[in-house]
């Protein structure tokens, strides 16, 4: 199997990109390392099964040209930080909603007839503790990001429909673990090491969402493409429980060995415009495959706060 991963050079995508080499596939990596770097994907230059194109979702021509005689795309490339669009509206519309129109026309244009892509909790917007069904609606995201993934869910629907493609997509958690740049943990651990005796905290600490560990997530994927068939394949993938930013807090601090830190709150449900305070998926669908997380959520930000802090 030939496979065409854009944003390999990312968080995500660079994981699943070792997975594959590992299990012996061809792999080719299509980054602009606008926020994706090679020191994550250094280690597999000198597989012959590998290969690393620097290229830009929105040169079409490009993306077409590069895609040729794959089989199977996987669609990692997004704008990393929600919060970017409170400075820049713009900036999910391209990254996300035409950045994967562009993908799934040159899919079209090469044959390609499967691909995974990664949406999120946020197309579900701010329903506070009902847990969410794949099924669940209306979908009123509250983010520029959680509007430009549930863009790219519909875009992606119409492509199978119209062009015979198959499609895997995923509602992750919060997705945590070694090479991640963003997120409450990357966040905390970065500012507890430039002041070990404060932490600021955004909102009010109470925040309370579902963690993944990476290692999970890509097991995830590839145990439904292996176990799901259907033209449109979708599932939430979280563990089945959560955890509040408070105790997130003091699993950091643990494992960075400091005490008596004081927190310090800005206040608020939500740490930004657009952040959902709640989310609670629902995983019997994923559960009911045959899949479910080893870890909970505590386990899985235990493990990356010991794999960042290395």
């Amino acid at each position: 199997m030939k496979y065409f991963i854009i944003g390999g050079a990312g968080f995500i995508g660079s994981h699943m990109a070792t997975k594959l080499i590992e299990n012996g596939e061809q792999v080719m990596v299509f980054d602009n390392l606008s926020s994706g770097s090679e020191s994550r994907i250094a280690h597999l230059i000198s597989n012959t099964n590998f290969y690393f194109v620097k290229g830009d979702l929105m040169n079409k021509d490009e993306l077409t040209n590069a895609m040729k005689g794959y089989d199977f795309v996987m669609h990692f490339a997004s704008n990393p930080d929600i919060s970017k669009a409170v400075e820049f509206p713009r900036i999910d519309l391209e990254q996300g909603t035409i950045a994967t129109f562009n993908v799934l026309d040159a899919m079209r244009a090469n044959k390609v007839s499967r691909i995974v892509f990664p949406s999120g909790s946020g197309v579900y917007g701010d329903v506070g503790e009902i847990y969410t069904k794949e099924d669940f609606g209306p979908l009123l995201p509250t983010s520029m990001y959680g509007a430009s993934k549930l863009s790219a869910e519909g875009l992606i629907s119409a492509f199978c429909h119209m062009y015979d493609i198959q499609a895997w997509i995923f509602r992750f958690a919060n997705v945590v673990g070694i090479r991640q740049t963003h997120g409450v943990v990357f966040d905390f651990i970065n500012k507890l090491k430039k002041n070990p005796n404060e932490l600021l905290i955004l909102g009010d600490g109470n925040q309370s969402k579902s963690y993944v560990h990476i290692s999970e997530v890509i097991d995830s994927i590839l145990f439904c493409i292996e176990k799901s068939n259907s033209k449109i394949n979708l599932f939430n993938v979280a563990s089945t429980d959560f955890i509040d930013v408070n105790n997130i807090a003091d699993i950091v601090i643990n494992g960075l060995g400091l005490r008596d830190v004081r927190f310090k709150y800005t206040g608020g449900r939500g740490g930004w415009k657009g952040d959902v305070p709640v989310v609670r998926l629902d995983v019997s669908k994923i559960n009911k495959l045959g899949w479910k997380s080893k870890l909970t959520s505590e386990q899985a930000i235990t493990r990356a706060v010991e794999e960042l802090c290395r």
